[in-house]
């Protein structure tokens, strides 16, 4: 499936269960506890504010192509819908655009791309 046939939001959709999957197997391997200490911990890198958090700090360093800011824009510009209690409007759009970069990655394959975020956001926790 090509990316640029996809809305910002369903490839928000794909990207919050890469983004989750891969944090999970990670603290797994990692050995970082068991039940709520693994929920816990998984939280700090999967909720809104914490992937805000992330683009934040990778943009600023110029981390992401232009493709990729250009799909960031897709995701955080889309019809978000609800906006959960416990965040605000802003920090959602811009999680919902750091999403769609990792779902258009993963369905140009990119897989070490994704890799090399996951890796460059360890070192800034």
């Amino acid at each position: 499936m090509n990316p640029n046939e996809c809305s910002g939001r369903t490839l928000a959709f794909l990207g919050d269960a890469v983004w989750s999957l891969l944090v999970r197997s990670a603290l797994i391997e990692d050995g970082e506890g068991k039940g709520k200490t693994l929920q816990k911990k998984s939280i700090s890198y999967v909720s809104a504010k914490a992937q805000s958090a992330f683009y934040d700090k990778l943009h600023e360093e110029n981390f992401f192509t232009e493709a990729e800011e250009d799909i960031y824009h897709r995701g955080r510009n889309s019809d978000a819908g609800a906006v959960p209690k416990n965040t605000d409007a802003q920090t959602y759009r811009m999680s919902t655009g750091f999403e769609a970069v990792l779902g258009a990655l993963y369905l140009e394959g990119k897989q070490e791309r994704i890799q090399e975020i996951w890796d460059k956001v360890r070192t800034l926790k």
